[in-house]
């Protein structure tokens, strides 16, 4: 999957696969997670949101989404 770069002091770069709703985090300690069953409006509004960290914190990892590290 291919992933863009964020600006974020805990990300390095986020991706998404809208085919299979999979969203891929690259965190800046190198670690990749994939989270599944990530609605596409979530993806917009995670790259739109101010500070991605944040959302992801709040409205992924809370929401309950299932996720592995790859």
């Amino acid at each position: 999957m291919q992933r863009q770069p964020v600006s974020s002091s805990n990300i390095a770069s986020i991706g998404y696969d809208p085919a299979t709703e999979v969203l891929e985090v690259e965190f800046l300690n190198n670690s990749i997670y994939q989270y599944f069953n990530v609605p596409s409006i979530v993806y917009e509004a995670l790259m739109a949101a101010p500070s991605h960290g944040v959302y992801l914190n709040e409205n992924i990892k809370k929401g309950h989404y299932h996720y592995e590290r790859i």
